[in-house]
This record gives C-alpha cells, structure tokens and sequence, in this order.
C-alpha cells in the first residue's frame, strides 16, 4: 500500500510498518509499498514493538512512522566501522 492510502486509512497513528518495495534516490529511501504490521496509540510503545521485531528478523526494512506526516522523507544514513556478529 501507497503511504497516501495509509495515512486515510490509519489517521492521527503511530505504525509499525514494512517496506516491501524501497528504492534509494538522492541520499533518501524512497519506500514504495509498505505493509502495516501494528498500531499504537504512542510512539514509545511503537518504539518497543519496533526493537522486538528487529531482534527477531533484523534483515526486514521496519519503520515507526506518525500518519501526520504528508510526506516521507527518510534519510539515508551510512554507518562506518566494525560490527560484531
């Protein structure tokens, strides 16, 4: 689903969602169909369902995102350095 039917669909929420489709352009990920995983009614708890969710399957795309927002503008961001395993 688009993030304009999303954000009529769900409005004033915070989400947990997925991005099934993304494509970077410019230094911003560009998230082109995303599915929703999990609603709150706040942004700590989104936060929370968010961390356990990434423990589980950290090679999913996951966002937390407020449905206030008209456009999704989603930084890209390189890390640098050594990661454990």
């Amino acid at each position: 689903m688009e993030w304009k039917g999303i954000r009529q669909h769900y409005p004033h929420q915070w989400l947990l969602v997925e991005a099934l489709a993304a494509h970077s352009e410019a230094g911003q990920r560009i998230l082109d169909d995303l599915a929703v995983l999990e609603t709150y009614s706040d942004g700590l708890t989104a936060m929370a369902g968010y961390k356990a969710l990434h423990r589980r399957d950290p090679q999913r795309e996951l966002y937390v995102l407020h449905t206030d927002l008209e456009d999704l503008e989603i930084e890209e961001v390189r890390w640098l350095g050594i990661r454990a395993a």
